[in-house]
């Protein structure tokens, strides 16, 4: 009740003030303030940086939409590695060395939101999402990785960029929380900055809860034409019973919802078939089954209404099979105890990925888009390198800087 109560304030209060966001642009190699909301911009999350030698976050308050951001990195006192994040963990730049005196401008744009739809019309939000830095009334920035070092912030509302939105669960959520991670938190880091992704996913959705959290209804709010709708169902609709339920009914109803929706606004809409869980069979080299006659349902409704499809349901099962038994817990949520503080007991968990495992994933995705000639491919960064799961990227060589929020609780949802 206290959670619903909660959210009916920020639905009532708007979130954010309807004034236009304007340009903004932040010296952050001079002292900063400690964010509140009457001033609207500052240290935010953590402590201020002391040095350079720590995390930390910078916020500001603006209206939904998309920002067109510019980061300066770069120290004049040391050589540095940056990462920078957006919202949730959504990865932007990736560990961008410099050295001393040395600075590089990235450029990218963040999608903001709020689960006001309009009016006190608003996403239903779970309990776990309610004060998230995915559905709150700023815009937050994460700097972390080897004395990261930001010099100059730009921040401006975008409204050109191409929006790609997604829809799905715990395999496509922004994680707000380490070690937990989803592909779709990664895929921004493969587009430059005419493009920006709209992430929607929360753990333990179906198709059907989705649309009655009025998830799609909040996209179909901010979505223009020409924009993209990603649709990845299937681990939980699985575990539906209740009449109706299953994959040749329920299931390809609401996935006819969400394309006939989407087209009637413009909108391009694209299906992924679900990821593979981490299920060998005795010989510990083939992966079993374990979504039924989801995938093909999907695959089914995707043929007879012409919705594009990428196979993450089948490349997936390509990377655990050449990663092997072991390896393949590298890209998931496998643990010893004592990895993180307060984790008295090993993660084992065969579903949810790991920061590796997501951005392979993302990679995948963007494979996908390529096998299907989207236009939207156009934008992709110079630095990307097409993938195949049949060669996976090397664990031992992937860097990833842990944000200082942690949890080991499992997502809902298997």
């Amino acid at each position: 009740m206290k959670a619903k109560a909660t959210l009916l304030v920020l639905c009532l209060l708007g979130f954010t003030s309807q004034a236009a966001a304007q340009r903004m642009t932040f010296d952050l190699s001079t002292p900063q303030p400690v964010y509140n909301d009457q001033k609207g911009y500052g240290y935010d999350i953590v402590a201020p940086p002391a040095g350079e030698s720590q995390p930390f976050f910078f916020s500001v308050k603006v209206p939904d939409g998309n920002y067109r951001v510019s980061v300066t990195l770069g120290s004049k006192k040391q050589d540095a590695v940056t990462t920078v994040r957006a919202e949730a963990r959504r990865l932007m730049v990736e560990n961008c060395a410099t050295r001393k005196r040395e600075q590089k401008t990235f450029t990218f744009v963040v999608n903001k939101r709020s689960p006001q739809i309009e009016g006190t019309n608003c996403v239903m939000l779970k309990e776990r999402e309610i004060g998230t830095l995915n559905w709150d009334d700023r815009l937050t920035l994460e700097f972390n990785g080897e004395h990261p070092t930001v010099s100059r912030l730009t921040i401006e509302p975008d409204t050109l960029a191409t929006t790609i939105f997604l829809c799905g669960n715990s395999t496509v959520v922004d994680g707000a929380q380490e070690p937990w991670s989803s592909w779709g938190q990664m895929i921004p880091r493969w587009f430059g900055p005419e493009v920006a992704i709209s992430n929607h996913a929360e753990s333990g959705l179906t198709a059907g809860t989705f649309l009655t959290g009025k998830r799609l209804d909040k996209i179909l709010r901010m979505m223009r034409p020409g924009d993209y709708v990603f649709c990845e169902f299937g681990h939980n609709d699985q575990k539906e019973k209740f009449a109706g339920a299953g994959a040749w009914f329920n299931f390809q109803h609401n996935l006819k919802i969400f394309i006939d929706q989407v087209r009637a606004k413009g909108g391009n809409i694209l299906f992924l078939t679900p990821t593979q869980r981490r299920f060998f069979d005795d010989s510990k080299t083939k992966i079993l089954e374990t979504h039924g006659e989801y995938p093909d349902a999907m695959r089914d409704v995707a043929r007879r209404e012409q919705v594009p499809v990428i196979e993450l349901h089948d490349m997936t099962r390509t990377l655990f099979e050449t990663l092997g038994y072991e390896d393949s817990k590298r890209t998931l949520v496998h643990y010893p105890a004592h990895t993180f503080p307060h984790q008295d007991k090993a993660l084992a968990d065969n579903t949810h990925f790991n920061p590796f495992g997501a951005y392979e994933i993302a990679k995948m995705v963007v494979m996908g888009m390529k096998e299907l000639q989207l236009p939207i491919l156009k934008f992709l960064r110079p630095e990307w390198k097409d993938y195949t799961p049949a060669q996976p990227d090397d664990f031992n060589a992937f860097r990833w800087y842990p944000a200082p929020m942690q949890d080991t609780t499992k997502p809902d949802g298997n």
